[in-house]
């Protein structure tokens, strides 16, 4: 049971929060309420980044871990604006004007930003696995090269 509420748990708070954090920024922006496809695509990026422990050393450096879960927000942004906004034409979002573009569904502004929001999305994923699982306490490594035994 627990390992298939786990998932479901996780998938749910990333996706609450990353929508909470679109409505905010939408509305300060004052641009469009968000679409509820971005709940799946936040739920969906905060649970495979939380899985990168899974498949990855813990002793991996914190700066690559970090990398790797930007790559993955950034290919799960663009192949969900690939369909929503160029095949479907919902018109979710369009980074056409800002720099470093890719078919206006990703730009380099938006990758720094996700990439802020995936270091603390790693260290909540740790955490809550930590306080609601009783897995593993998580212990970074923060330099450029691995922990020597």
């Amino acid at each position: 049971m627990k390992k298939i509420l786990k998932p479901i748990i996780l998938f749910l708070i990333g996706g609450s929060i990353y929508i909470s954090i679109e409505i905010i920024y939408r509305y300060l922006m004052d641009k469009p309420p968000t679409h509820w496809a971005m709940f799946v695509l936040g739920g969906l990026a905060f649970l495979i980044i939380g899985r990168l422990n899974e498949h990855i050393d813990w002793e991996m450096p914190f700066w690559l871990q970090a990398l790797i879960g930007t790559a993955i927000v950034l290919v799960l942004e663009f192949i969900f604006g690939c369909v929503l906004n160029l095949w479907l034409g919902l018109a979710i979002w369009d980074y056409s004007n800002m720099p470093f573009n890719l078919l206006g569904q990703i730009c380099l502004p938006f990758a720094l930003i996700w990439s802020v929001l995936v270091v603390i999305a790693i260290v909540l994923d740790d955490y809550l696995r930590y306080w609601l699982f009783a897995e593993e306490k998580p212990v970074y490594y923060w330099k450029f090269q691995q922990r020597e035994n």
